[in-house]
C-alpha cells in the first residue's frame, strides 16, 4: 500500500491536513498474509467524529472470514513455521515490527485520529511510542523467560514447559486502538502463537495497517490476521469458534460477560478479559501538593476525552478541603477545552461516534435528575464543525447510589464525593462492582500503604494518576475482569503449562 513519505513529524493544524489529503486508506480485512474484502461482499463506512466525512469503506466480516481466518491460522502454527521458531527468532522479528510502527507513527497517529478523535498529539506522542514500545519490551523478554524442573529424587526429572496454545483471537476496543491491540497481539506472537485480531468497529484503521507492516517485519502468512466488523457478527463468530483456543478481549463488562458464556457454549477456550471500571482517585487534606492533585484529577477525566477505563471518574475528597479542592480541578479542567484534533495544542478532541456521545450527554441529564449539582461543563460544543465535541463535565453532591458514580460512563464527567475518614473513603471506593484502578494522595506514608492495601483494584497509584509502565501488570478485581496485560505475567494467558516427568533407571 503506497504512503506519504515525510521528512519531518507536522508541527501544524494545516500539515497535518495537507497529510491526512494524501492517505490511501485501507479498509479490507488482512487474512492469510493478503488485503482482502469480507468474504460476504459486506461493508461499512468509517467516519471521522472530527467533522463527520467518511473516511473509507470497510470490510464487515462474519462467520465465513473468521472460519478461513482461523484455518490460516491453525494451518501454520502446525507447520511450526512460527510456533517453532526459536524465542529469539520471533524476537528478531518483533523488534523489526516495533520499528516499523515507530517509522510509520506520523501516519498511524494520524488514522487513529481521523478515525476515533483523539488529538493528534497524544496519538503521536502516546499512542504510538507505547504500542511500539509494548512489542519491542515483549520481544526482548520472551528469550528470558525460563521453563522450571520440579524438585525431584535423584532417579526422577520433572519438567515444567509452557507451550503456545494455538490460535488466539483478540477483541480489541475502540478507544486506544493501537494501544490495546499491542498488549494482546505481543505476547501471543511472542509465545508462538497464531493471532486473529478483531479491531472495533469504531476504529478499526490502524489496526488494518499494522496487518501490513507486520508483513514487512517477517511475520509469515497467516500468523497475523485482521477480521474488522461488529461484535455480533465476527466477534461472536470467533467467541464460540471451536478451533479458537484462547480469546482475549477488552471492552464492557457486559459484552465480557458473554464472552464467557460463549467459551463455556463452544469449546471451553481459555477467556481473558479486561473489562469495564470506575476508578476512585481519592485526595486526603493532606496531600502534598493540591495543585498537583488537581491537575491529574482534571487529566484524570479529560484525557482521551475520559474515553479511558482507569479514568478517575469518583472523585473522593476529604470534607474539609472539598469545596476548595473541586475549585482547584475545574480550573486546571481549562487546560482541556475541546479543540479541533488536528491541532497539535489540542488536548480534548471528539467522541468516538454520535452514539456514545449521546450516552454521554444522557448520563449528564440523569445526573441532574438524580440532584448532584452541575458545578462545570456539561455543554456540547463546536457543533458547527460536523463534530462530535463535549465539555468536561464536573458534579457536586454526589453520592455512591447515583447511577453517575456507579454505572461506567466512558466520557469526560467526574464525580466528585465527599468523605470524613480513611475508612470511609476504602468504602466508598470498594462499594463498585468494579475494581481496575485507583489512587491515593496523602503525605501520610502509613495512611498511603494502609488505604492501598484496603482498595480492591488491580492498580493503585499513590500521590499521581495512572503510573506504570511495561514491568508492570495491568488487570482489574471483581467485574473488571481477570488475567493480565503487560509484563512477564501476561505471557500466562497465551501459554498452557505442561508438566513432563522422566524415570531414570
Amino acid at each position: 500500500m503506497s504512503q506519504p513519505v515525510v521528512s519531518a513529524t507536522p508541527s501544524s493544524q494545516a500539515q497535518w491536513q495537507a497529510l491526512a489529503s494524501q492517505l490511501n486508506i485501507e479498509g479490507r480485512a488482512y487474512v492469510n498474509g493478503a488485503y482482502q474484502w469480507a468474504a460476504g461482499g459486506d461493508t461499512f463506512v468509517s467516519i471521522s467524529p472530527i467533522d463527520g466525512r467518511e473516511l473509507a469503506a470497510v470490510a464487515s466480516c462474519g462467520q465465513a472470514d473468521a472460519d478461513q481466518a482461523v484455518t490460516a491460522a491453525r494451518q501454520v502454527f502446525e507447520r511450526g513455521t512460527w510456533s517453532r521458531l526459536a524465542p529469539a527468532d520471533r524476537k528478531a522479528v518483533l523488534i523489526r515490527f516495533a520499528e516499523l510502527i515507530e517509522r510509520h507513527g506520523d501516519e498511524l497517529a494520524l488514522l487513529e485520529t481521523l478515525d476515533m478523535g483523539k488529538p493528534i498529539s497524544h496519538a503521536r506522542k502516546v499512542d504510538v511510542p507505547a504500542t511500539a514500545r509494548a512489542i519491542r519490551w515483549t520481544a526482548e523478554a520472551i528469550d528470558k523467560v525460563y521453563d522450571e524442573l520440579a524438585p525431584t529424587p535423584h532417579d526422577q526429572i520433572g519438567m515444567i514447559s509452557r507451550e503456545p496454545m494455538g490460535v488466539v483471537a483478540a477483541i480489541v476496543p475502540w478507544n486506544f486502538p493501537m494501544i490495546m491491540a499491542s498488549w494482546k497481539i505481543a505476547p501471543a506472537l511472542a509465545t508462538g502463537n497464531s493471532v486473529i485480531l478483531k479491531p472495533s468497529e469504531k476504529s478499526p484503521l490502524t489496526a488494518i495497517r499494522l496487518a501490513a507492516l507486520a508483513q514487512e517485519a517477517g511475520i509469515p502468512a497467516g500468523v497475523f490476521n485482521v477480521l474488522p466488523g461488529y461484535g455480533h457478527t465476527v466477534g461472536k463468530a470467533l467467541a464460540l469458534h471451536m478451533d479458537v483456543d484462547c480469546l482475549v478481549f477488552t471492552g464492557s463488562t457486559n459484552v465480557a460477560k458473554q464472552l464467557m458464556i460463549y467459551a463455556g457454549q463452544s469449546n471451553m477456550k481459555r477467556v481473558w478479559l479486561e473489562a469495564g471500571g470506575k476508578s476512585p482517585n481519592i485526595v486526603f487534606a493532606d496531600a502534598p501538593d493540591l495543585d498537583k492533585a488537581a491537575a491529574e484529577a482534571a487529566g484524570a477525566i479529560a484525557f482521551n476525552q475520559g474515553e479511558v477505563c482507569t479514568a478517575g471518574t469518583r472523585l473522593l475528597v476529604e470534607e474539609s478541603i472539598r469545596e476548595d479542592f473541586t475549585a482547584r480541578v475545574c480550573k486546571a479542567l481549562k487546560a482541556w477545552r475541546p479543540g479541533h484534533p488536528l491541532d497539535p495544542a489540542t488536548t480534548c478532541g471528539a467522541i468516538v461516534d454520535q452514539a456514545q456521545l449521546d450516552r454521554i450527554i444522557e448520563y449528564i441529564g440523569i445526573g441532574q435528575a438524580e440532584g448532584a449539582r452541575l458545578v462545570e461543563g456539561g455543554e456540547r460544543v463546536m457543533q458547527e464543525t460536523g463534530g462530535l465535541f463535549i465539555q468536561p463535565t464536573v458534579f457536586g453532591g454526589v453520592n455512591n447510589r447515583m447511577r453517575i458514580a456507579s454505572e461506567e460512563i466512558f466520557g469526560p464527567v467526574l464525580s466528585v464525593i465527599g468523605f470524613q475518614s480513611a475508612e470511609e473513603a476504602v468504602a466508598i471506593a470498594n462499594d463498585s462492582i468494579y475494581g481496575l484502578a485507583a489512587a491515593v494522595w496523602t503525605a501520610n506514608i502509613n495512611t498511603a500503604h494502609k488505604v492501598a492495601k484496603a482498595l480492591r483494584a488491580g492498580s493503585v497509584w499513590i500521590n499521581h494518576y495512572d503510573g506504570g509502565d511495561m514491568t508492570a501488570p495491568f488487570g482489574g478485581f471483581k467485574q473488571s475482569g481477570n488475567g493480565r496485560d503487560k509484563s512477564v505475567h501476561a505471557f500466562d494467558k497465551y501459554t498452557e503449562l505442561k508438566a513432563t516427568w522422566l524415570m531414570l533407571d
